[in-house]
């Protein structure tokens, strides 16, 4: 089968699924492995798909409202938060006042704390995070506000409140969607409003969202990509470089 055949019958799959992944595109097309990874590439660099780790998405960005539970969220991508939690807390020093999102990512990153961030102090509104942090001997403040049951984070008027009582050296942040038209989003308004208090108090915002995010849409709006710097196992596309901080960790 001709190169261009392939491409074409990559592309076709991809319509009608969104997403596939490298075994996946073996079997349908019957070619080796390398010969797909090599076609994801190619198509990678025409801007025709996003390639991502084990697979590929469409590029065009998806609308999505739906939101798994943490439960759900922890069996997904778990090699690549690991290595992004890595990178962000290779970020945390002693002096620093810092904040930290509900979320499996963020969770991740409280999971690696050791050494001199564990001298730093902290702000979470994450239930687990911050009985993680405190069993790890750090100085943990927890605002006020509801527990929303799906995610286990802490939001609501009363924890937007809270946050405007503190100014963070560092954020580090969960997003559902990042997108270049319209940034970083959650499906949950009152997560978003959280966040983004955040995101205005702090000196410095990370968002880590591992490659899976990337050209995803949800309702809530965070902030625009020029909000926050963007830590990722990988970026799908320069583009996003032109807007904002990007750094990949490496797995």
């Amino acid at each position: 089968m001709l190169a261009e055949e392939r491409f074409a019958q990559i592309l076709d799959l991809l319509s009608e699924k969104r997403s596939a992944t490298v075994q996946e595109l073996c079997e349908a097309l019957n070619a080796s492995e390398s010969t797909i990874r090599r076609d994801l590439t190619e198509l990678d660099r025409l801007g025709k798909l996003n390639k991502v780790h084990g697979g590929a998405t469409l590029p065009d960005s998806q609308f999505l409202a739906d939101e798994p539970t943490m439960d759900a969220k922890q069996s997904l991508a778990i090699a690549e938060k690991r290595a992004i939690a890595k990178a962000a807390a290779a970020l945390i020093r002693p002096q620093d006042f810092v904040y930290i999102d509900a979320g499996t990512t963020t969770l991740a990153l409280v999971q690696v704390l050791s050494g001199s961030a564990l001298e730093a102090h902290y702000v979470t509104n994450g239930i687990a995070h911050a009985r993680l942090l405190a069993q790890k001997g750090c100085k943990v403040f927890v605002p006020g506000g509801m527990l929303r049951p799906n995610t286990e984070a802490i939001v609501g008027a009363a924890a937007v409140a809270s946050l405007q009582a503190y100014n963070f050296t560092k954020a580090f942040l969960g997003a559902n969607g990042v997108d270049l038209q319209a940034g970083f989003t959650t499906p949950d308004p009152e997560e978003a409003a959280v966040k983004a208090t955040a995101v205005r108090r702090a000196r410095e915002s990370w968002f880590l969202a591992d490659s899976t995010k990337f050209a995803r849409v949800y309702p809530a709006v965070i902030t625009e990509l020029r909000g926050g710097a963007i830590l990722t196992d990988r970026c799908p596309s320069p583009q996003y470089t032109k807007q904002t901080l990007v750094k990949e960790a490496e797995l």
